[in-house]
């Protein structure tokens, strides 16, 4: 259905805030702390249909704080939209896909989402969002 948003690894939120919004012209739509993922995100809208979302670790176990440690800050993830993504999951199970998620579980802003494994896209990290 199209691409939601292109998730930004961070090292600092209020940082990385200040050069999409001030001076990049993006909006900042909301901030969340996913304790469980060990993640601080940042919603923002570009006043179209992709939103960036901006990631930073919550301390040194977390994936996002790996993922810096590997590959710095950057471009982490794309997230496309999806309207069944049971259906999708299994579909892609079926053909053979690695998926990071078992089932579907809920993302930031109450929406579902699961990942597709880098290995089975080309080395892209792959998240479906359905809301």
């Amino acid at each position: 259905m199209g691409v939601d948003h292109i998730g930004v690894a961070v090292k600092n939120l209020e940082d990385a805030i200040t050069v999409y919004c001030d001076f990049l012209g993006f909006e900042l739509k909301g901030v969340h702390v996913l304790k469980e993922r060990k993640v601080k995100v940042a919603f923002l809208s570009s006043g179209g249909e992709t939103n960036i979302e901006l990631l930073e670790p919550l301390g040194v176990n977390s994936p996002i704080a790996k993922f810096l440690e590997r590959r710095g800050e950057g471009v982490h993830h794309f997230a496309v939209k999806v309207t069944d993504i049971e259906a999708i999951m299994e579909r892609l199970r079926n053909r053979g896909v690695l998926l990071v998620d078992e089932k579907p579980r809920e993302g930031a802003e109450g929406s579902k989402i699961a990942f597709i494994h880098p290995k089975s896209t080309r080395g892209v990290l792959l998240e479906l969002v359905m809301k």
